[in-house]
């Protein structure tokens, strides 16, 4: 599993007033929760950014005044107009201790749909699972080679993974999508094929038959 290094310091003091004091000197208030334990810490946003700004999953390992912890991020608080990062809270990870955390899916191979002129959509971007530690991995790959023109991989149809996948295992993952000018075509086909002379059918032909016969 990939991880990320982010530095940071031991907060003295808590509070708004030591919060807003925080920024004022730009650093990001910080949380690390580990079980009953509390650690109260900032960092700055350069130390941040590389697990903020990202679709990838990663590790973080914090330094606070010389102790490195292993943590996943939690949540972010940011003002809600200025988009400015407030405050940040992480989760220490233990060995053997679950968490649940979302991890990016990774599609694999060319679906077979669409090859046939279909298009790939991906429906789902990241899945909700409850993993040790020692499970959790950087993405969930899905394989859409098999997928033909409207289809669809659910969750329920990935590999088992070694961890609880929370999502609802009838949710679509990847569907190949048939085009609208492929539907047309395929529609007027299918009545092409359908729609008959009615002289070639047997009973059509044995019509004027009976009806010379009644005559005689």
């Amino acid at each position: 599993m990939q991880t990320i290094t982010i530095s940071g310091q031991a907060r003295a003091q808590v509070g708004k007033v030591a919060s807003k004091a925080d920024r004022a000197a730009g650093r990001i208030p910080c949380v690390l929760y580990a079980g009953n334990e509390v650690v109260h810490f900032t960092s700055t946003l350069s130390e941040l950014r590389g697990i903020l700004y990202t679709p990838k999953f990663y590790k973080a390992l914090i330094s606070i005044d010389g102790t490195t912890h292993e943590a996943l991020l939690k949540d972010v608080q940011s003002h809600p107009v200025t988009e400015e990062i407030r405050h940040i809270d992480f989760h220490k990870l233990t060995p053997g201790l679950e968490v649940t955390v979302e991890i990016p899916v990774h599609v694999t191979g060319v679906a077979a749909g669409v090859r046939e002129g279909g298009k790939l959509l991906i429906k789902v971007r990241k899945l909700r699972v409850k993993a040790a530690p020692e499970k959790l991995k950087d993405f969930i790959d899905v394989d859409v080679s098999h997928l033909k023109l409207g289809q669809s991989i659910k969750i329920k149809d990935i590999p088992d993974q070694g961890f609880a996948i929370l999502n609802s295992p009838s949710i679509p993952v990847a569907s190949v999508e048939i085009p609208r000018v492929l539907k047309s075509a395929v529609t007027e086909a299918a009545k092409t094929a359908t729609v008959t002379p009615a002289a070639a059918t047997p009973a059509a032909a044995a019509a004027p038959a009976k009806a010379a016969a009644k005559k005689k």
